[in-house]
């Protein structure tokens, strides 16, 4: 499962997925569930940052970026995104106010299929998060305003499935979680 190429930085990551239900305006995704891969960084690795970068681009999830997770509730209806904690931790939200509330820390990913909203609702001083999107994909930016349904419901039944997994390339997980939410 490890791509050859980053044996030296990966390990096989410990999968949790979550089928998010819609929460008032926020639609998540019916189909595909949320991912969470815990430490998937070996120990020791540093530019944890240059690191998630390079893996998500050899996977061809593009349109990198650094920063932190807004602190409101929000999602993307025109693509999925791959979030990887550089450094420090948070503690998001997924799914809207009542939604999931995951712990995420250095080295940890975070795969949001479209439609997924995200909240940070606290953060270490330090935290760093790198996230890309498949295929460099465009995305917008939805808080839940009264109109964005079912416009954004459409989009994102619409937004197609990646080729491959943003950590482990053409036999990643999301590759199998995916295809099963398909199937079901």
């Amino acid at each position: 499962m490890i791509p050859e190429r980053f044996a030296d930085v990966l390990r096989a990551p410990e999968v949790r997925a979550s089928l998010l239900p819609e929460d008032g305006p926020f639609p998540n995704n019916p189909d595909l569930p949320l991912l969470v891969y815990a430490h998937v960084l070996q120990d020791g690795v540093s530019a944890r940052a240059d690191v998630f970068e390079e893996v998500f681009r050899a996977h061809a999830w593009r349109g990198s970026w650094r920063d932190g997770i807004f602190s409101y509730h929000h999602y993307h209806s025109t693509t999925h995104e791959v979030l990887g904690v550089a450094r420090g931790r948070a503690t998001v939200r997924l799914g809207g106010p009542s939604g999931l509330r995951v712990d995420a820390s250095a080295g940890d990913v975070l795969i949001l299929p479209a439609g997924v909203a995200h909240k940070n609702e606290g953060a270490s001083r330090d935290v760093l998060v790198v996230g890309a999107y498949p295929e460099g994909r465009d995305w917008d930016l939805r808080t839940g305003e009264p109109g964005d349904r079912p416009e954004a419901d459409r989009t994102i039944e619409a937004v197609p499935r990646p080729a491959r997994d943003p950590v482990y390339g053409e036999e990643g997980p999301l590759l199998d979680r995916w295809a099963d939410a398909s199937s079901s």
